[in-house]
């Protein structure tokens, strides 16, 4: 038998230690080079067109952005960024195709405020926290409350006494059951302490009709399809969701003004890609993304839908995705929201 310093060696013992030793090493070698390649693929990034992939058809809030946005990046990058619209599923079909594609950097997805509110309304076959990649938010602004000239209501505060007053009758109007402006008009009740029947449309222009020709009592609209209608007095503003004032409307105050501290309920849009892109891709794509939209002509065209940019980190905008989940969880289940 063999031996060692005299004593005898364990040969089947010897066997599997060197077995295990060729294995680490192999593993270290992988290692090493799976590392070396996704220095090799950050550094050179990107080497190919990339693609945003937006959730609902073209000529609506999220294309205008996503089309902006990646005409600005394609000359940051260096190559061209495009954008593919796969509507479906209030804007799911397309979050599940671009987050189950590779976590190279090359496909991305356009993620407005209604993916926090889908990821409580639907079954989801992914996670919508944990299997993405936050890179950056782009842009964000308010709601208009807004109701008809018949409702002979000219403020918030009018609007909530008479819902008091009256329990149950007002109507609000929405561009769909588990719509973004159904969420914000049941979070605004609730904080309010009001109730108001829900009539929910088939998209914003119809229920903008309706609200318009006195059919509902009010809606929470976005800036570019409502304020147009404040302006030339068919419809009579009320406040805006967010902490500041709009500029196309400096005398219509905030929900917070209107006596509801802390009330903020902001339209946002920003890119996420699937889970696992590189932190240096991810960083790259940040730094394009914040030059963009220091540019004051890409100001100038959010600004056209009421937008303004925003400039987070990615870390800061996976937060915002994490609590908005979470806070519109809440409101679903406090008030029996559904998608019917």
């Amino acid at each position: 038998m063999a031996s060692y310093f005299g004593k005898p060696l364990n040969l089947a013992l010897c066997r599997h230690w060197i077995a295990a030793l060729i294995a680490l090493g192999a593993q270290l070698s992988t290692m090493s080079i799976a590392a070396a390649q996704a220095t090799q693929t950050a550094a050179e990034y990107p080497s190919k067109p990339v693609k945003i992939v937006v959730g609902f058809a073209p000529g609506g809030g999220s294309d205008f952005i996503a089309r902006i946005v990646a005409q600005k990046l394609t000359g940051k990058l260096g190559q061209t960024v495009y954008v593919e619209n796969r509507p479906g599923a209030g804007g799911n079909l397309g979050a599940e195709i671009a987050l189950k594609a590779a976590g190279d950097g090359y496909t991305l997805f356009l993620a407005a405020t209604s993916y926090t509110v889908n990821a409580n309304l639907y079954k989801l076959p992914f996670d919508p926290v944990k299997d993405i990649t936050a890179v950056a938010r782009l842009a964000s602004g308010p709601f208009v409350i807004a109701t008809n000239t018949g409702t002979q209501i000219a403020t918030l505060q009018a609007l909530v006494e008479r819902a008091k007053k009256e329990p149950g009758k007002l109507t609000y109007a929405s561009s769909g059951s588990g719509s973004i402006t159904h969420i914000a008009t049941e979070y605004f009740l609730s904080v309010a302490g009001i109730e108001a029947l829900h009539i929910p449309y088939k998209g914003t222009s119809p229920a903008l009709t309706d609200t318009i020709s006195g059919t509902v009592q009010f809606m929470f609209g976005t800036v570019a399809s409502t304020v147009p209608h404040v302006k030339s007095g068919k419809l009579v503003g009320l406040a805006v969701t967010t902490q500041e004032r709009l500029g196309a409307l400096p005398d219509l105050p905030t929900v917070i003004e209107s006596g509801y501290p802390g009330f903020d309920v902001a339209v946002w849009h920003g890119l996420i890609g699937p889970k696992g892109i590189p932190k240096d891709i991810v960083a790259k794509l940040n730094n394009a993304v914040l030059e963009s939209l220091s540019d004051p002509a890409t100001a100038e065209q959010l600004a056209t839908d009421g937008l303004t940019p925003a400039k987070d980190s990615p870390e800061a905008f996976s937060q915002l995705i994490e609590l908005e989940v979470k806070r519109w969880g809440a409101l679903v289940k406090a008030r029996g929201i559904t998608l019917k």
